[in-house]
């Protein structure tokens, strides 16, 4: 399979293990040349016969994925219909991702927030790095929630309560307390991150890939009702963005800093800042 088109990702597939890195600007932005990349790449990455494991990681220590653009969000028309029987492209990415018949491994080092957290909760598993990874969940401060999987798929992981904290605390979460939660599989040390990564990734590569491909969709059976709880998270997205301040409160967030490295590295901060009164 050729990836070799792909700019704001890489692939290197070799020994049954596809390793995508991410690298797109300096916060590893989710916009929209790199959401185009990521929606050609789970169906190819599912189709390729080389492939029995996939690593997600980036190229940035300090940024996993900061978030989906705003500024794009901030485009999209605020009154419009929703498909009650489609899912919508960002969904039907992560789903791809989420049900293709080969282990998918999200390794986060640093920031990861709104649809960057949302694309590797949509991962069979996730490992941190010990000190370094933050998650957030930045929507609700921006009036809007998130739309990209997050409210579907953190209950499932961590509990209602624990998903409520997060989706409307909008605060960070580091890795020791996401691993607790079970946000995460594991947090890990610098030197024991990699090392155990690779291991279980060769490990499961080496196995007859039909049985990885059929215990897998064993487990996800256990997921009920997933398609209609994304299309009912769409619908309530799109009535967020016509909400009173909304719009406000996005455009607050881009001239406050986000969307920078110093803004998204205090991005819990920052979200608590919004409506703080002048």
């Amino acid at each position: 399979m050729d990836y070799s088109h792909f700019k704001c990702i890489r692939v290197a597939v070799a020994d049954g293990i596809a390793r995508v890195t991410i690298d797109n600007g300096e916060i590893n932005l989710f916009d929209r040349p790199m959401f185009l990349e990521m929606m050609q790449l789970p169906t190819l990455l599912a189709q390729d016969h080389d492939v029995r494991v996939v690593i997600l990681h980036s190229a940035n220590p300090d940024f996993f994925i900061a978030h989906f653009d705003v500024a794009q969000i901030l485009q999209y028309p605020l009154y419009r219909g929703v498909s009650a029987t489609e899912l919508k492209p960002f969904h039907a990415m992560c789903e791809t991702f989420r049900t293709m018949p080969k282990a998918t491994i999200a390794v986060i080092e640093g920031r990861v927030g709104g649809g960057g957290s949302e694309l590797a909760l949509s991962f069979d598993m996730r490992f941190a790095l010990r000190g370094k990874a933050v998650f957030n969940q930045p929507e609700v401060a921006l009036g809007i929630l998130p739309g990209g999987s997050g409210t579907v798929r953190l209950p499932r992981l961590i509990g209602r309560s624990r998903a409520l904290e997060a989706i409307l605390g909008c605060d960070d979460v580091d890795a020791e307390l996401a691993e607790s939660w079970g946000w995460v599989n594991r947090t890990l040390s610098a030197d024991a991150l990699w090392p155990h990564v690779n291991r279980l990734a060769a490990r499961i590569a080496s196995f007859p890939p039909h049985a990885v491909a059929n215990a897998k969709a064993s487990v996800l059976s256990s997921d009920r009702e997933v398609r209609t709880d994304l299309m009912a998270e769409s619908a309530l997205f799109q009535c967020t963005l016509g909400g009173p301040g909304t719009q406000d409160a996005m455009q607050r967030f881009l001239a406050q800093g986000g969307q920078t490295p110093q803004g998204e590295g205090r991005l819990g901060e920052l979200a608590g800042e919004l409506h703080r009164p002048a």
